[in-house]
């Protein structure tokens, strides 16, 4: 039995993450659920069932009855820490279309519904060109449409990151045509057609480098009480 964690398998740490997982938001896990998630035998689920117990005995028994382990009184979290925007995230992401049913551990899906997140169109060989040019410090020739102008133009630019607004994914990028570090929209690239090196720095990128500290709080006109609920909310 392994008693380190840290010579475990990446596949092995995953599987008994997974088992921490379905306890934790299921109450139970059984080798069936690690047979279907991963493709394991019969006798691979066992021993991972008791590899987990080996870890941590308090977090699970056997309940004979229902032929299933169940998640312990004395539960506490030893392969992931209980994160409730994880779960959320997945739903998110079925939702999407994003993640798949069988890819994710939720077992059981409760009721749920979200706002379908608007497609941007981020065609994937634009982004892994862009990816590619910030790995390797180069400048790239990208047919842009932007809305100060009816027709799309060629423009070089330097990316050296991306950022996620919330709503539509960036990439920050000194423009040669401008001679300037500006926000591409990755959408708004229709096309790439060629690169070349370059000398720009990021370190040079101001902006992005500087950082704001805004300080949130609630509105002065609520009543104690719904500013109390608001306070919360904010920590």
């Amino acid at each position: 039995m392994e008693n380190d964690r840290s010579e475990l398998r990446w596949g092995v740490e995953q599987r008994l993450e997974f088992i921490e997982f379905r306890l934790f938001w299921e109450g139970h896990v059984n080798r069936s659920d690690l047979m279907d998630q991963f493709g394991v035998s019969v006798n691979q689920a066992s021993t991972d069932l008791n590899r987990y117990i080996g870890f941590a005995p308090d977090n699970m028994v056997y309940d004979k009855s229902a032929r299933t382990y169940v998640r312990g009184s004395d539960f506490k979290a030893q392969f992931l820490e209980p994160d409730a925007s994880r779960y959320l995230a997945q739903l998110r992401s079925l939702s999407d279309g994003i993640l798949d049913r069988e890819d994710s551990w939720i077992a059981n899906l409760p009721p749920y519904a979200s706002a379908p997140t608007p497609v941007r169109g981020v065609d994937p060989v634009t982004l892994r060109s862009v990816v590619g040019a910030i790995r390797r410090s180069e400048a790239i020739e990208v047919k842009y449409q932007s809305l100060s102008s009816p027709e799309p133009r060629w423009r070089w630019m330097a990316p050296h990151a991306i950022a996620f607004d919330g709503f539509r994914w960036h990439t920050r990028a000194f423009c040669l045509n401008d001679e300037c570090f500006k926000d591409f929209l990755l959408s708004r690239m229709l096309r790439i057609r060629g690169s070349r090196e370059n000398d720009t720095s990021a370190d040079d990128d101001n902006e992005w480098h500087s950082e704001v500290t805004l300080e949130v709080a609630p509105h002065p006109d609520l009543s104690d009480a719904q500013a109390k609920v608001i306070a919360a909310l904010l920590h």
